[in-house]
């Protein structure tokens, strides 16, 4: 005899962080003049600060949360691309909104897209490929994905983040008008190719083998009683007043970075771990659950979206303001990016993974970390 449905019943209880989110917005919108003597003063201005980056990264576990739920809904591989779209629309719609209001920021976009790059390919992706090993000694994957990713991600980030310091057309690491336009028509083009490739050409590209009936037997049971329609709402309710924080916190993030002589990119790193932080607990998940195609849909899919989403929407803000922006890194940072895509590209010509290439990919970012406060 089946066992009855012993579920708990829905209720907005969960969604206190959209609350709060609200809350905080609207007493950083109405205290303007206490957020300006926050400034002023150290240890308040960290304070606020950290209360900011507390709410925002509450409600991104709440945005994860939903999305991840209308994941398991519609099955691999397109609920993983959902999952990444709704963290990578989020973190593109904060940046493209600071960019375009306040001081100006020329390298506010290349130093999030450096610094996603970075955390998730060797932070996040070499935490995921540590513990999984360390569970389970070798871990499969379908080596096809990862190069149908990698194939993307390489092209992209080159002309994206290391060509504009060599063209001649303009001066520094900027591109001239008819550039960005090429740049953007190609980012779209390339990841357009790549949603096709992955959700209706070469869908099994995506799904291991040996993972499908694992698949299967999980979208067999329904995490949540909700309707579809509340949790695709409750992502969009979710991400309007996020990306309005983002702008409060421009002011206090640039305020620490003066006052305690922080490197400038730490403002696009900040900003990076609080998007894709929940994301990339659930790709560590599903590392540690043996499912580690999961792990390699999630984690270089959000860098795939992120480059190619970020670099036609911030060109296209930075033409409509007549900002300047500035996307070339300096020789050191494009060393790290080109080393760490060499380490990609040979840590996905294995079909199996250990803590060896976990332990490599971590010690990058370390290398990374170190780099950013210490040229």
């Amino acid at each position: 005899m089946s066992k009855p449905d012993v579920r708990p019943p829905a209720t907005f209880g969960r969604e206190w962080p959209l609350a709060l989110a609200v809350i905080t917005l609207t007493l950083a919108l109405l205290g303007k003049g206490w957020i300006a003597t926050a400034l002023e003063q150290p240890a308040l201005l960290l304070t606020l600060l950290a209360i900011i980056c507390s709410v925002i990264l509450a409600a991104a576990i709440a945005i994860v949360r939903h999305a991840d739920i209308l994941a398991h809904r519609l099955g691999e591989p397109a609920g993983t691309l959902l999952l990444t779209l709704a963290v990578t629309g989020l973190e593109v719609a904060m940046v493209a909104f600071v960019m375009s209001t306040g001081v100006d920021k020329p390298a506010l976009a290349r130093d999030t897209m450096f610094a996603v790059v970075m955390l998730v390919l060797n932070g996040f992706l070499g935490l995921a490929l540590l513990l999984g090993g360390l569970r389970h000694r070798e871990q499969q994957y379908n080596l096809q994905s990862a190069n149908a990713f990698l194939v993307m991600i390489l092209p992209l980030t080159v002309l994206g983040l290391v060509l504009p310091s060599y063209t001649r057309a303009t001066p520094g690491a900027t591109l001239s008008t008819f550039q960005m336009v090429f740049l953007s028509i190609m980012s779209v083009g390339i990841y357009a190719v790549f949603l096709f490739v992955q959700n209706r050409r070469h869908r099994a590209f995506f799904i291991a083998p040996e993972e499908v009936a694992d698949v299967v037997a999980t979208e067999s049971g329904d995490p949540s009683a909700r309707s579809t329609l509340f949790h695709a709402v409750m992502l969009g309710l979710y991400g309007l007043p996020l990306v309005l924080l983002a702008k409060q916190m421009a002011a206090p993030l640039d305020a620490v970075v003066i006052k305690l002589g922080a490197p400038p990119a730490l403002g696009g790193f900040v900003m990076a771990v609080l998007v894709l932080t929940p994301e990339s607990i659930a790709a560590i998940r599903a590392a540690l659950a043996d499912r580690l195609q999961r792990s390699v849909n999630i984690l270089l899919g959000s860098v795939l979206a992120s480059i190619g989403l970020t670099i036609p929407l911030v060109i296209a803000v930075a033409l409509a303001t007549g900002r300047t922006l500035v996307l070339g890194l300096d020789a050191v940072d494009t060393i790290m990016l080109l080393l760490t895509l060499v380490t990609s590209l040979l840590t996905f010509s294995l079909p199996r993974t250990n803590v060896l290439l976990g332990c490599v990919h971590l010690l990058l970012f370390g290398a990374y970390l170190m780099l950013m406060f210490e040229r």
